[in-house]
């Protein structure tokens, strides 16, 4: 009997964490909370890092309290899309991620937008030096220059890649990787880990071989199409975790997230 049990949890599909999920409530959210919980329990997401535009539907997220989920939540540094744009120089912004902060459960920062040299600003630094402070990590959507730039501010940063650079060469990535302990690639949008046939890539498999412990998933439900096609996101990278040692796409899957953000399982 026991052997038939275990059986079937070896057939389940690799439970996966969630890094990169916005619940934006802009105007209002695409599904309501219980149709966004069930989805989640159908595709097998254990864990999710949390953010909306504004801030509310993390609230919301946070309130359900949904048992078989962790939730990481990360404060966004904006109220409307537009902030996307402005909110390196807004001095509101800051103001806003202090007075977020108060609610006590924040893990992170973000995820925020910038690219090269607007990264280096005065709130930018502050954003970066009040993340170190308070021990949250960044979630940044960044060229490498800009990564450059928000350590620099303080080496003390941790910081998660939203999309690891979208098309940048694996060579720079290991490079990036290599020089900062503290950055942890996130996947979605990644360009180059599959071929078009869906095999994976020799040069991802060495990344993956060379830092087992350095990635992440994320849907990253940016648009309401992301939440309709939420259950194809997660089965493509589960066609190539397929392909990697079983004990390196544990870690990519949400091993990793895990030893982030505690709640091992």
């Amino acid at each position: 009997m026991a052997g038939t049990a275990g059986q079937a949890r070896a057939d389940e599909p690799i439970e996966i964490f969630d890094a990169h999920l916005h619940y934006n409530w802009e105007p209002k959210p695409h599904f309501g909370i219980d149709e966004v919980l069930a989805l989640f329990r159908k595709h097998r997401v254990t864990g999710i890092l949390a953010t909306s535009r504004p801030n509310t539907g993390t609230h919301a997220l946070m309130d359900a309290k949904p048992q078989g989920l962790q939730i990481v939540p990360f404060i966004r540094p904006y109220r409307v899309r537009a902030d996307i744009q402005t909110w390196f120089g807004d001095p509101f912004i800051f103001d806003l991620v202090q007075d977020e902060f108060k609610r006590g459960y924040y893990r992170g920062i973000g995820e925020f937008h910038i690219s090269g040299k607007a990264a280096d600003t005065e709130w930018v630094k502050k954003t970066v030096d009040f993340a170190v402070e308070h021990d949250l990590y960044l979630h940044a959507h960044a060229d490498d220059v800009a990564v450059e730039i928000l350590m620099r501010h303080n080496p003390r940063a941790r910081i998660i890649w939203a999309h690891t650079g979208l098309g940048l060469s694996t060579d720079r990535v290991a490079e990036m990787l290599t020089k900062y302990p503290k950055l942890w690639g996130e996947l979605s949008y990644r360009g180059g880990i599959t071929d078009g046939g869906g095999k994976l890539t020799a040069e991802w498999r060495a990344l993956f071989e060379r830092f087992p412990d350095r990635f992440l998933l994320g849907s990253d439900t940016w648009i309401n199409e992301r939440w309709d096609s939420y259950g194809q996101i997660m089965a493509g990278y589960r066609a190539w975790l397929a392909q990697l040692p079983p004990k390196i796409a544990a870690q990519v899957a949400h091993g990793n997230a895990r030893a982030l953000f505690g709640g091992a399982r």
